[in-house]
């Protein structure tokens, strides 16, 4: 009887009093305690990942606007930031709904539309050709190339007071800022591009003696092609950046002047509109850009794997 009853406090004492020396039992009673929170966490983690999923990114972007102009809704409101630097976001809206209405508003937008677009059309006509000719000819590429990391560093403002003496103040002066900051990206794209020709294809090129037109087409365009539409997106943005930076310091007609008039006007609420406008004229560059560049990729294996991802 008594080895029975030791036998039983062996088996279900041992834990109880397990205070000196605890078995192996008592960590495997505290593991799944320890443990409950992480699967929790993953299962709190899956669920976010999946709601994330779930929403489409243009309901999370419009998410992400609504969160901003709240932040400036609030920040003058509660005396964080004086309205005088920066009024509520309700103000710029009211600013910009009374300066919609107003044909010269839109002929400011009209202008610096006018300027990105006409500088980035011959910004990327002037880069491509350029860069197909230079990149194609050995000899001419290092005779350049010490020329162009030359000029490339030069920022188009300083070169304000040459355009401003040639050109005055007028849409010309505008186009030689946007076309020289926005050339470089697509010159150096395309020049990047026709260097990664592979050299299997351009030798097979010339074993089947391909003419120069066919060689272009069939072998250094395709491969050049990705690498040109990287310096579009990126001279596109550029471009809608010194449109309007020249039409501040020229006073080129433009959003840029209407934003510069503002301020000196003490229209603190409709210069930040005008500020808003310029932003949402970069999304839409944005927007624009990325869908001229999955079109024309639609064959490239970068365009498809964004497709399915």
């Amino acid at each position: 009887m008594d080895v029975k009853l030791k036998q039983r406090g062996g088996a279900s004492g041992v834990p109880r009093a397990a205070g000196t020396s605890p078995p192996e039992g008592g960590g495997a009673a505290a593991g799944p305690g320890a443990s409950a929170g992480a699967p929790g966490a993953d299962r709190r983690g899956g669920r976010v990942r999946a709601w994330g999923r779930a929403v489409p990114d243009a309901a999370l972007g419009v998410l992400g606007v609504a969160l901003l102009a709240g932040i400036l809704e609030v920040l003058p409101r509660v005396g964080l930031v004086s309205s005088e630097y920066l009024p509520p976001f309700s103000d710029m809206a009211s600013a910009l709904g009374d300066m919609a209405g107003e044909g010269g508003f839109w002929h400011a937008v009209l202008d610096t539309a006018k300027g990105w677009g006409y500088g980035l059309a011959v910004s990327v006509a002037a880069g491509t050709v350029l860069g197909l000719l230079i990149g194609s000819v050995d000899i001419l590429r290092k005779a350049t190339a010490s020329t162009i990391e030359f000029l490339r560093p030069i920022p188009s403002v300083a070169l304000v007071p040459l355009a401003v003496l040639v050109y005055g103040t007028g849409l010309e002066s505008k186009l030689l800022l946007v076309v020289y900051a926005s050339f470089w990206p697509v010159l150096l794209q395309m020049l990047h591009g026709v260097q990664d020709v592979d050299p299997v294809a351009r030798d097979t090129a010339a074993c089947y003696r391909l003419t120069a037109w066919a060689r272009l087409r069939h072998v250094v365009w395709p491969t050049a092609l990705p690498y040109l539409m990287t310096g579009v997106r990126l001279a596109a943005s550029v471009a809608l950046v010194l449109a309007v930076t020249a039409e501040l310091l020229i006073g080129s007609p433009g959003l840029g002047s209407e934003i510069a008039l503002a301020q000196s006007s003490n229209a603190v609420p409709a210069m930040y509109a005008l500020v808003i406008v310029t932003g949402a004229l970069g999304v839409l560059v944005n927007i624009l850009t990325r869908a001229v560049e999955k079109r024309v990729l639609s064959w490239h294996a970068s365009a498809r794997a964004e497709a399915v991802a």
